[in-house]
């Protein structure tokens, strides 16, 4: 059995994961402050990947990301990078599917957040600096921990969007998603059915340190 589609899944997904963490938090710590009309907005524009299929995410990227494309074409042209069809082409693909599960748990948790804690730390001379990582950010963690965990659970089984940018090499380009429809196009079930079951575990993996993470909060609540 080849591992290469596990091998490949985790480490793209892990990539994306660690991505929208950081463009996650930092839009949804900025974007809470905002006036309720440019929240709307912007939340609108942001989260739009979590409702429209994977593959028109995919083909919109392929209109900006392919070699004939705006930002591909410069990159092919000028460095000689062809941004598609690569392993790491699905970091793209992914870290836009799986964005808006990192930054809808974080603004809700950056929001419920009690401000007078903030207050206290400035009176004491602590910089904001200090406060977003020492106080804003501890206090915020289930929502991100659920959020960083969701998105890499999803990372895993992204296959609609992927398929399309990055294409099905097997040992170069595939995944678990990509890997269990190849195999079942030629008819090989079993082989199919053990990657999907490989992937409910991780998934349900996922559910169960969530769940932790909600319980745990509960009992401290």
């Amino acid at each position: 059995m080849d591992l290469f589609p596990l091998f490949n899944s985790l480490r793209v997904a892990a990539i994306s994961a660690v991505i929208v963490f950081f463009t996650g938090i930092a839009a949804a710590y900025y974007i809470a402050k905002t006036p309720r009309w440019i929240k709307g907005i912007l939340d609108v524009i942001l989260t739009l990947p979590m409702v429209l299929p994977p593959t028109v995410v995919g083909y919109l990227q392929l209109r900006v990301l392919g070699p004939k494309r705006i930002i591909g074409a410069w990159f092919y042209n000028q460095l000689g990078i062809k941004l598609t069809m690569h392993w790491w082409s699905a970091i793209f693909a992914i870290t836009a599917v799986v964005f808006p599960l990192m930054y809808r748990p974080a603004r809700a948790a950056f929001e419920s957040f009690d401000e007078t804690l903030a207050d206290a730390a400035r009176t004491l001379g602590v910089s904001n600096f200090r406060i977003f990582w020492r106080i804003r950010l501890p206090n915020c963690r289930q929502g991100i921990l659920a959020g960083i965990i969701l998105s890499f659970a999803r990372g895993i089984g992204e296959y609609g969007a992927t398929s399309m940018i990055a294409g099905y090499t097997p040992g170069r380009t595939a995944t678990i998603a990509t890997e269990v429809y190849q195999l079942w196009r030629i008819g090989n079930d079993k082989m199919a059915l053990t990657w999907v079951l490989i992937n409910i575990a991780i998934s349900a993996a996922a559910m169960l340190v969530i769940n932790f993470l909600e319980r745990k909060k509960g009992i401290r609540d």
